[in-house]
């Protein structure tokens, strides 16, 4: 699960997937740029990861960076067939920090005129994204809380040098859960440095889970 103006063809995404089929594990790179970019909805993302999971019977690994590694977290919240999660600088808190990000001023003018100009990366463009996007994601903090509560094993890997997601947050959100492992490297949001750690440190935490003794 890609980040907020990613897409399915992130270097991280394909990385992982080519990782894992040299192994003869499928790993699927959905396409959350639901129903647009330009009217991005969570809750829409996570209706479409839920379609995906398969089967009441199948299980799943979610892997979820970012806005994709917080969507990934709400739909473990709500599915048992997500049975463990590796995220990757999860977005955490994501209004309140892109609130602070913006300043009052600017996020008001986002709210009267409805849209706020992106970086597009999947596209290479500039975009905009409609303050529905926000809306949405304030409705599904009101239901469900402003932090996932996750269950099942979980392992973050996010950059110390991160200027887009505070790797605090990670840290207070990992804070007391046995079942959580963080992973702090030297690296920024995107992460791309580090993706040979990411697949190493993925391998490990995943061994006992998927081949139990």
């Amino acid at each position: 699960m890609h980040g907020f103006a990613s897409g399915p063809g992130s270097a991280k995404g394909v990385a992982l997937a080519e990782h894992y089929a040299e192994r003869g594990i499928s790993l699927e790179r959905l396409d959350l740029r639901l129903p647009s970019l330009e009217h991005l909805r969570a809750s829409a993302m996570i209706d479409a990861v839920r379609r995906a999971l398969g089967g009441d019977r199948d299980r799943a690994v979610v892997f979820g960076s970012s806005l994709g590694g917080l969507t990934a977290c709400r739909v473990a919240e709500l599915d048992a067939r997500v049975f463990a999660l590796v995220l990757l600088a999860p977005a955490f808190h994501v209004l309140e920090r892109w609130r602070l990000r913006l300043g009052d001023a600017a996020w008001r003018r986002w709210e009267e005129d409805d849209f706020l100009e992106v970086d597009d990366h999947a596209e290479k463009r500039r975009a905009r994204v409609d303050f529905g996007f926000v809306r949405d994601l304030e409705e599904l903090e009101r239901r469900a809380g402003p932090s996932p509560d996750v269950r099942v094993p979980t392992l973050i890997v996010h950059g110390r040098a991160d200027d887009v997601v505070d790797i605090d947050v990670s840290r207070a959100w990992s804070q007391g859960k046995r079942h959580v492992r963080l992973v702090e490297v030297d690296d920024g949001h995107q992460l791309v440095a580090s993706l040979d750690r990411i697949i190493e440190e993925a391998d490990a935490f995943l061994a006992p889970i998927m081949n139990p003794i």
